[in-house]
């Protein structure tokens, strides 16, 4: 057998040109190297490779999820390698095949630690999904905005300390608040980097928006949340996002933070490439319902929520496969043109997507199965299986 060679059959495919009928993926090493509607050929079948009945099920690129926190009693402000590891498991377990680690407002001192266990730790996570880099979420955002972000620590983006963050080379996306003067020169130096930046926890109106879209503002950071909303007279920041088409809008589809009727407003505006779901989850996520700690503060989780003691959400407990679902009904749109908004979007955002976010010959091999009722039952990073729940007799 090659070295990670893969054949997975009988599979409802999800590519660019396939809209859920069966069909087949072979992977060779890392890579997808074939794939095609019906049988496969009789020349793939007589390579020796490990060979997975699908059941019909759906295969999809695996998720890529760019905001989000922590899980299993893990954070990315801990600052630990094997908290990485353990959260690369569990989003694994829920078929995301690559994450950026995103830290929140804090010390510079702690954001500096959590960003070099992130470049200690980047990379391909043994049995989870692969570690991309960070997502610097504050502390350049808006007290005013700030929901669970800790508001004492909020500052404008100075030179020196923003430029040692970006330093350590593992900053993929900065979320900050643009109506600040003060923070468009790091929305310049991150366009210079090839770093995305979102408009995230602002106060920013419509014109605020564009003249930092000039300046190489690409996102909004979970739309509807932490921003100023739409006016008739003040289209505010999500206004902005809807009609700016150089925006992409993260969402976080857990009918929580947004009610469904809301994110079908989205879809319909911004159209399936142009709204990116993520988790936001904390270190709550997949730990039963109590109490968790936030920095020096505490969260609780009650019926998938989670909320501070003054009642303001603090992020989710959401999972990428819940999140696809949740859009799926909300929009009213099937899974052949929602499901770019799991993971080719974001791996656009991230100008990635010459080897992730879709299923394509040469692209990694990061693939995700799922069954009708959206559970997760084969998850495969960069051709390795590193998650499977497969029926007996499926392999």
């Amino acid at each position: 057998m090659q070295a990670n060679s893969l054949l997975i059959q009988n599979a409802r495919l999800y590519t660019h040109v396939d809209t859920g009928e069966i069909g087949w993926l072979f992977v060779e090493g890392n890579k997808i190297s074939a794939l095609g509607q019906g049988n496969a050929p009789q020349q793939v079948l007589d390579i020796s490779a490990r060979k997975i009945d699908a059941a019909k099920c759906a295969l999809l690129p695996g998720f890529i999820d760019l905001h989000v926190h922590g899980a299993m009693g893990y954070d990315t402000m801990d600052a630990s390698p094997e908290g990485l590891h353990q959260m690369a498991r569990f989003y694994a377990s829920h078929g995301v095949t690559a994450f950026l680690a995103t830290t929140w407002t804090a010390p510079r001192e702690h954001i500096l630690t959590a960003l070099q266990a992130v470049a200690e730790t980047v990379g391909i996570i043994p049995g989870g999904a692969a570690l991309l880099g960070a997502h610097l979420e504050g502390p350049y955002i808006n007290p005013a905005k700030c929901g669970a972000q800790n508001a004492q620590w909020i500052r404008r983006a100075s030179k020196e300390e923003a430029l040692q963050f970006l330093d350590t080379g593992v900053v993929h996306l900065v979320a900050l608040a643009p109506e600040f003067p003060e923070n468009l020169w790091l929305i310049d130096e991150c366009a210079r980097r090839d770093i995305t930046v979102a408009a995230g926890h602002t106060m920013a109106g419509l014109e605020e928006i564009r003249r930092a879209v000039e300046h190489g503002l690409r996102q909004v950071t979970h739309c509807f949340n932490g921003m100023l909303g739409f006016g008739h007279r003040e289209p505010g920041t999500v206004g902005a996002a809807m009609v700016l088409p150089e925006i992409a809008c993260e969402l976080i589809a857990d009918n929580i933070h947004v009610h469904p009727a809301a994110q079908k407003i989205l879809v319909e505006v911004k159209g399936t490439e142009g709204v990116i779901l993520i988790t936001d989850a904390i270190r709550g996520a997949g730990l039963p319902d109590g109490e968790y700690p936030m920095d020096e503060r505490k969260v609780t989780i009650r019926a998938g929520e989670v909320r501070l003691p003054d009642g303001s959400l603090a992020g989710s407990v959401l999972t990428m496969e819940r999140g696809l679902q949740n859009i799926c009904l909300a929009s009213g749109r099937p899974l052949e043109q929602v499901w770019r908004m799991s993971s080719l979007n974001a791996a656009r955002a991230l100008g990635i997507h010459q080897r992730k976010g879709s299923l394509e010959v040469g692209k990694d091999a990061d693939l995700v199965l799922l069954d009708n009722e959206f559970k997760v039952c084969l998850t495969v990073v960069e051709g390795t299986v590193v998650f499977e729940n497969l029926e007996s007799g499926q392999a």
